[in-house]
């Protein structure tokens, strides 16, 4: 999906960010990779993610009394120096992102180092953080000139404040969030001269050998509808009436995040129905692609510091309008999750796993086919719980982010990501809709009585 079809994404906030880049530094490994080392193995799950960057923009305000221009860009000047070489230290023991995709199983990691990009803007951090607008933070996403054949990039920021904001920008091939949260802790760690577990880079591959596979990235067609993201916030108040509203009918206690899911996902699918103009039909059948962690959910577990793609998407489905109801939605994601748990997280490892994998894989992929096939009788919708992750810890020694964003850029329509609030127990939800459809959903009055549209993130720092 090109950028010039992502149309805006807040109708609060039209404030364009400016960003001037100072300096583009190439960071290199502190210590060579040894030889033996210099062949990196990807796992079968590697394999199959895809070939793309991820984005993650962290802001963090500037608490420093001084409001001197000068002495901001001093400051600046001196936190870049503290995080390249702390970076150059990380990537020590993080060498594949040093290196380059070899070929479909391997990583050369060959030092050739990583990008890490100065920046300035005139903005001010609260000016971004007024409804946020997700087209002008997409100015934090290095260009394709900046990034060429690199696996990772980062991007650090000096806001008009003082504040700063800290951008990754990582290959999918071996990151996911699980791993981008070991290389962020880890990095840190490093600078604030702390301890940390290091990074295991070989359990994946060994738990999933590679194997010769199939290309199926050209399976699944995007759509060419123009799209658009809005943010959502739940508070912790308004998720639990939506719990108490429907807690008779179960005989599990369901997480805010499945509660939290299922009222988009049938609000969602209101409006793909309305905007459909069907005058025959006021149901269209849905399915619902949740990513899930399984390093936890395999016996024996896998560490947490295991390094590569160790998430795999299960689905739930609504096949009649009887289940577009938030309680039976809800059953239907506990049951696809326990189900995928039980029945194929453990068989995905070993010599049989490559089976499974490919039969869960070719299910998959026939599901979409077919949709296409069918010119989109099934409406698909794609989730990732950042729930319970610890996105707003990373402190390098100038406090933890305010806020943390990231900007659809590799997803079509039809995406949802939920993250923790800052102030625990709420959850913030980015949501992607073709736009005709976002302009019902975000009016849908049933979600508006829980959640709150785009709000302003508020600091406690008057100066930002």
């Amino acid at each position: 999906m090109e950028k010039q079809n992502k149309m805006n994404s807040s109708n609060n906030n039209n404030h364009d960010i400016k960003l001037e880049k100072l300096n583009t530094i190439l960071i290199k490994p502190s210590k060579p990779t040894p030889l033996h080392l210099q062949t990196f193995k990807l796992s079968l799950l590697d394999q199959f993610s895809p070939n793309y960057h991820t984005n993650m923009t962290f802001f963090y305000p500037n608490h420093n009394n001084n409001n001197n221009t000068n002495n901001h860009f001093s400051d600046f000047s001196n936190k870049s120096k503290i995080l390249q070489n702390s970076l150059s230290q990380t990537l020590s023991h993080f060498y594949p992102l040093a290196g380059r995709l070899h070929d479909a199983t391997t990583i050369h990691c060959n030092d050739d180092g990583v990008f890490f990009i100065e920046s300035r803007s005139t903005t001010t951090l609260s000016q971004i953080l007024t409804n946020p607008n997700f087209d002008a933070l997409e100015c934090f996403v290095p260009t394709t000139e900046e990034k060429r054949n690199m696996l990772l990039l980062l991007r650090f920021t000096l806001f008009r404040c003082g504040s700063t904001a800290i951008t990754t920008f990582v290959t999918h091939k071996i990151v996911e969030l699980n791993t981008l949260i070991i290389f962020l802790n880890t990095w840190a760690a490093i600078t604030t001269g702390n301890e940390i577990p290091l990074p295991d880079l070989t359990v994946a591959a060994a738990l999933f050998p590679p194997r010769e596979v199939p290309d199926v990235s050209g399976s699944v067609k995007n759509s060419n509808a123009k799209f658009t993201t809005r943010r959502f916030i739940f508070k912790a108040s308004k998720i639990e009436e939506l719990k108490i509203k429907i807690k008779n009918k179960f005989e599990f206690h369901p997480s805010r995040v499945e509660v939290v899911l299922a009222l988009i996902w049938k609000c969602a699918l209101s409006a793909s129905i309305a905007v459909s103009g069907s005058k025959t039909t006021s149901f269209r059948r849905s399915i619902l692609f949740q990513a899930i962690d399984i390093r936890s959910r395999m016996n024996p577990a896998v560490p947490e510091t295991a390094v590569g793609n160790l998430a795999w998407p299960f689905w739930v489905t609504v096949e009649e309008e009887s289940h577009v109801a938030i309680d039976e939605m809800v059953k239907r994601m506990r049951k696809g999750k326990m189900d995928f748990i039980e029945n194929k997280a453990e068989r995905f490892k070993g010599e049989g796993g490559f089976k499974v994998v490919m039969e869960n894989l070719k299910e998959r992929v026939e599901i979409l086919k077919r949709n296409n096939e069918n010119k989109g009788s099934l409406v698909v919708y794609n989730s990732s719980s950042w729930c319970n992750y610890p996105l707003l810890e990373f402190d390098f020694g100038w406090g933890k982010p305010v806020w943390c964003s990231s900007v659809n850029n590799n997803f079509a329509i039809n995406f949802i990501v939920l993250m923790d609030t800052k102030n625990g127990g709420g959850i913030e939800a980015f949501v992607t809709l073709a736009e005709d459809e976002m302009k019902l959903f975000e009016q849908n009055q049933e979600l508006l009585h829980y959640a709150v549209l785009n709000p302003t993130i508020l600091i406690s720092t008057s100066k930002l």
